[in-house]
């Protein structure tokens, strides 16, 4: 019988310490981690598509016989399109979503967009640049597009208390997911041999460029496999009970115009509009190195296999990092967290200018690995803060919209001195001002009265009996 009690006793202890270290890490409950396992889902795109092998696959395979800058200008193009695309139609879908509660359903959309046009991919052979280049314009539009609607559903299932740890916390497990995949697609990329696949000499293009391009199918299974956990556990955000039979009657005018009372509301919003600015302009510079690193280290003639190891070793340093700077954030805040984090950011911008060698490629990957997703985490969850939750979809949109459009200076501005200086080196140390810029407007927030601003507004409208805005028609 006490064998038995010592038993139970010691399964109990166990229970306990797996309990407090999920608690530590801001994934205590199922749907806060069905929540973070998009992240985990999701990262595999962005390491593998967006940061690692398919820039290189672009630049030596889809543009094969053009010059280096000629391939790095078109990806910056492609990039281009694609985040003013869904820069355009975020704000409107986010609003939509809040009307209609189909945060989960318009996700789902634009995830089965970016899964399908990477699983595409594939078919990408030598020469294929248009193709390509289409290709990548959806799949961004794709995974960004589901990102404004994961990034809503944020406020609704953590508490104002977890909500940085959470958001770090999907972070870490991104880095986890988007490394391990990535791992893999490495392995079969250099040792196709040990997978079965062709190796060797007198191979055809086809059997040459088959590992990278089976990588491409594995990231569409992959984001479409771990994405279930999203969909069974998360909840929809439920409608208020307050209902306009004008607007279920008219949805999209009514979404218009509920789009544009949500920017009258984020102007009085004052300190979640400063955070945003300064998001935007900040961002831009995080974002710049995240899609242009490997395509730059291609014209710098890094050698491919220490391109992508980089990358790699960017998922495996900022696992321990992402948690790191959520612990940070209740120390120092999380506005004095992502501060630092952007002065990292300007020793990187120092450091790839004077870049010559493989090793200081995998130099800057330690360093990018500290910050990353350190600091976009807890931008995500300082902005979640300083805004209503019952408008979190429509907020997310402009969100969405600054981050697409962070996504837009940067690569534009490589394109630009591409074609002025035939070098993109130059533009590395301009991402500093990016950094100095949208870190002291970052200094000017007032973290405290943008939380008071917003749980007043979430006041408001429990006391109209609704917690989703109420578009009104026309002449009431």
């Amino acid at each position: 019988m006490s064998v038995q009690r010592h038993e139970t006793r010691a399964e109990d202890d166990e229970t306990g310490l797996w309990s407090r270290l999920l608690a530590s890490l801001g994934l205590s409950r199922p749907e806060l981690r069905a929540w973070a396992m998009y992240d985990w889902a999701n990262s595999a795109m962005v390491c593998t598509i967006i940061t690692a092998v398919f820039p290189i696959y672009y630049s030596k395979v889809a543009c094969a016989g053009l010059e280096p800058k000629d391939a790095s200008g078109r990806l910056a193009v492609a990039t281009t399109i694609g985040m003013i695309l869904i820069a355009v139609v975020s704000p409107i879908l986010g609003a939509y979503a809040d009307r209609t509660a189909q945060k989960k359903r318009l996700l789902g959309i634009f995830l089965a967009v970016g899964l399908t046009a990477v699983a595409a991919m594939y078919f990408i052979h030598t020469g294929d640049w248009l193709l390509a280049s289409v290709l990548f314009i959806l799949a961004n539009i794709g995974a960004n597009g589901s990102f404004v609607f994961y990034d809503a559903l944020l406020p609704h299932i953590a508490r104002p208390d977890e909500i940085d740890r959470v958001s770090t916390a999907g972070y870490a497990l991104g880095y986890v997911g988007g490394g391990l995949l990535l791992a893999l697609n490495l392995a079969w990329i250099q040792k196709p041999e040990w997978f079965g696949l062709p190796s060797g000499e007198g191979l055809t293009d086809a059997q040459m460029t088959l590992p990278s391009r089976l990588a491409f199918v594995s990231v569409a299974v992959w984001w479409l496999v771990f994405s279930i956990p999203l969909f069974r556990r998360v909840p929809e955000p439920k409608l208020g009970a307050e209902v306009d039979p004008w607007a279920d009657a008219h949805p999209v005018r009514a979404t218009l115009l509920r789009l544009k009372e949500t920017g009258r509301d984020l102007r009085r919003c004052r300190q979640g509009f400063l955070m945003l600015l300064a998001f935007l302009i900040y961002n831009d510079g995080i974002g710049t190195i995240i899609r242009m690193a490997t395509i730059y280290g291609a014209e710098l003639n890094i050698d491919a296999t220490y391109m992508i190891a980089s990358i790699l070793i960017v998922q495996f340093v900022g696992i321990p990092f992402s948690f790191l700077f959520g612990a940070l954030a209740g120390k120092l805040g999380v506005k004095r967290s992502i501060i630092l984090g952007l002065g990292v950011y300007t020793l990187i911008c120092i450091v790839g200018y004077f870049m010559k060698t493989n090793r200081d490629f995998l130099i800057l990957a330690v360093l990018v690995g500290t910050v990353q997703g350190g600091t976009q985490g807890l931008s995500r969850s300082l902005f979640a803060s300083l805004i209503p939750r019952s408008k979190s979809g429509e907020f997310f949109g402009f969100f969405a919209v600054v981050e697409k459009f962070a996504g837009i200076f940067g690569p534009a501005m490589f394109a630009v001195i591409n074609m002025l200086s035939g070098s993109s080196r130059g533009a590395i140390l301009g991402v500093i001002g990016f950094f100095i810029v949208g870190g002291l407007l970052l200094a000017l927030v007032d973290v405290e009265e943008g939380q008071r601003e917003a749980r007043a507004e979430d006041l408001d409208a429990l006391t109209l009996g609704t917690d989703a805005p109420v578009a009104t028609s026309p002449g009431s």
